[in-house]
């Protein structure tokens, strides 16, 4: 039903299964019996974890009870006694302009190195992508071999939800990917392949974190996501529109892409001090 009927994407799918499945180890198996009861004592083995955390545990097992409900495998839905701890966002952690560069200096020095390894160029291609387009990490090992045209500044994406968006790609990133393809084998079907697939997400996470780690960057600082925080940040501070900005992140939802207008709060104290009527008049 998450698949074929609320088009959930794969993650979303892994993650309600791993809920489910521990939720039913807990109750030696008597998940799909489970009444108020039994929940509550599911959700107090959840006292030490996150609002957040709390939160998915709980939807995870409301859909499930409300798919009983609809098929008729039970008469009740004992959902409703579950948590629900709120939605409170913690704000993104970001990297500065100067940290970025950093980064981008690395990949240039392994890049240079002689002779040259090509999994710097799939770095180089991996990074501008990342950073200039705020792909999701998913989206991103996932990526069909020509998806990125030479003469193309965009491409369209199917991101959560199976929403379509277009993401635009930067000369520097579509150069990247142009010297990374020549290396991958016409005959692949991904952009970054891997044995009979592609790139895991697991395996771009270290990629990620050992380049930061080689720039002098805390790795626990730096992932994927928070590459992809950077580029909504900066291009927000740089004047970018939010609904364009929400537009390219893919977000369904323009209260997600506000929690930057939270991070920036330093442009936003500048706008007050430059843009408002009263900035031009001497204080009292």
């Amino acid at each position: 039903m998450m698949t074929a009927e609320a088009g959930a994407a794969a993650n979303t799918v892994a993650a309600y299964r791993s809920d489910l499945t521990l939720a039913s180890q807990i109750l030696d198996g008597g998940l799909v019996e489970a009444d108020a009861d039994a929940l509550a004592i599911l959700a107090n083995g959840w006292s030490a974890l996150s609002r957040s955390t709390v939160g998915r545990k709980s939807a995870s097992l409301r859909r499930f009870f409300a798919f009983l409900a609809d098929e008729r495998h039970r008469a009740d839905d004992p959902g409703q006694a579950l948590p629900r701890p709120g939605t409170a966002r913690a704000l993104p952690r970001i990297l500065s302009h100067a940290d970025v560069d950093r980064l981008f200096a690395e990949i240039a020095t392994r890049a240079a190195r002689d002779p040259l390894d090509p999994n710097d160029l799939r770095l180089s291609a991996l990074f501008e992508l990342l950073y200039g387009s705020g792909l999701r990490a998913t989206e991103l090992v996932s990526l069909p071999r020509n998806a990125v045209h030479p003469d193309r500044p965009f491409l369209i994406l199917r991101g959560k939800g199976g929403r379509e968006r277009l993401v635009p790609i930067s000369d520097r990133a579509r150069a990247a990917v142009a010297v990374w393809r020549t290396h991958v084998a016409a005959d692949r079907l991904w952009l970054f392949p891997s044995g009979k697939s592609h790139l895991s997400r697991i395996r771009l996470y270290q990629i990620v974190k050992a380049l930061a780690a080689e720039a002098g960057i805390p790795p626990d600082r730096v992932s994927p996501h928070v590459l992809r925080h950077a580029f909504a940040t900066h291009l927000l501070a740089g004047g970018a529109d939010l609904r364009a900005l929400q537009s390219m992140l893919g977000h369904a939802d323009i209260a997600t892409t506000e929690i930057y207008t939270h991070v920036d709060s330093s442009r936003l104290v500048e706008l007050v001090n430059t843009r408002h009527p009263l900035s031009d008049l001497p204080p009292r």
